[in-house]
């Protein structure tokens, strides 16, 4: 098969998780059965070691001009490092700041005014990337808006892995649809996260017959995500999509439900989850579910995106345009239909088996 080129927007730590997983399950051989940490093996017949980056744009001083295996592991990124990465020959790219950094970010990261930022939409030519993906820090509205149009200019397919309203807005996709562009988004749902859980136990609830008084989700996370999130003004396009993917399963009113990210810088990349679910059964007694998640965050994300990545490159082959709806519905939190889990695992399995 071919190679998939990606291009990457945002070195973080997500960016990082991804490109170790890429040499990290690099010779996963096709056959082999289960593979602990992969949804799936193969897709449309393409491998994760099919995925190659040959372009990342960033604005942080410690990462722009770096090789690309170098700046994943620079400051502030946190994620745990599983795998030592080859030098690849990809040099980051300074990218324009515009409203991606937020006032608690910048006293994290410095940007460099005298670093000349890079044409995206030339790059993106040159290095014949076909997906770009969106790894912006939450609250990155105009500059996600930027990149977005930067892949129409340059031919690109769109992942959008963050809260900013792109696959569900009506007008991108209509762009994206009329040059013939797939898009996916919005925000990408973690392997096993907070969001996937708290929905399992939802729909679990509302399928046995029990009535959902109030549940909240409590956060805890010392990443720069996080930190991004601490700012209240960054945090609004998060919590919508959060609070409507478990709302839309929830099928009256009268319940409440309370999401909440905490910054705790000690706990680096592992994300704490809480999760209190309360309700009454039969005869109006009352119930109550707690549960704890403990995850490292990004390579939980990671395990989503070199499935993202390949079934966009499933929909780029047949030749499908504007939001990718069986892709959307399944791996992110806000899609431009909201779809019960199940259905949407039936709906993304037979869109990959053709």
């Amino acid at each position: 098969m071919n190679k998939i080129k990606i291009a990457i927007i945002g070195v973080g730590n997500c960016a990082s998780s991804l490109i170790q997983g890429l040499t990290y399950y690099k010779d996963v051989d096709e056959n082999s059965g289960f593979v602990p940490g992969i949804l799936h093996n193969v897709i449309g017949g393409y491998k994760i070691r099919d995925i190659e980056c040959v372009a990342a744009f960033d604005v942080n001083v410690t990462k722009v001009g770096k090789d690309l295996s170098e700046a994943i592991f620079a400051f502030p990124n946190c994620a745990e490092k599983f795998c030592d990465v080859p030098r690849l020959g990809v040099h980051v790219m300074k990218g324009p700041v515009m409203d991606g950094l937020g006032n608690n970010l910048k006293e994290l990261i410095t940007t460099d005014p005298g670093q000349k930022e890079v044409d995206i939409a030339a790059v993106l030519r040159e290095t014949k990337a076909e997906i770009l993906i969106n790894y912006l820090p939450t609250g990155s509205h105009k500059a996600t808006e930027y990149y977005a149009n930067q892949a129409l200019k340059a031919g690109c397919a769109f992942i959008n892995a963050i809260p900013e309203f792109i696959a569900s807005n009506k007008n991108w996709e209509e762009k994206f649809r009329k040059a013939n562009l797939p898009i996916a988004g919005d925000d990408i749902k973690s392997q096993l996260g907070a969001t996937i859980l708290h929905r399992a136990i939802v729909d679990l609830m509302i399928k046995r017959g029990v009535l959902i008084e109030n549940n909240y989700q409590i956060n805890f996370g010392g990443n720069a995500d996080f930190l991004n999130l601490a700012e209240e003004v960054r945090l609004e396009s998060k919590q919508i999509s959060k609070n409507e993917a478990v709302k839309s399963l929830i099928p009256y009113d009268g319940h409440t439900l309370v999401t909440l990210p905490n910054y705790y810088p000690s706990n680096q990349d592992t994300k704490i989850c809480y999760i209190n679910v309360e309700g009454r059964n039969f005869g109006n007694c009352s119930l109550s579910i707690d549960i704890k998640l403990k995850v490292e965050d990004s390579p939980n994300s990671a395990g989503v995106m070199v499935d993202l990545i390949r079934a966009m490159k499933i929909a780029q082959n047949r030749e499908l345009s504007g939001s990718v709806i069986e892709i959307c519905s399944y791996y992110f939190k806000h899609p431009p239909n909201q779809i019960c889990d199940n259905d949407a695992y039936n709906i993304i399995e037979n869109f990959i088996n053709g």
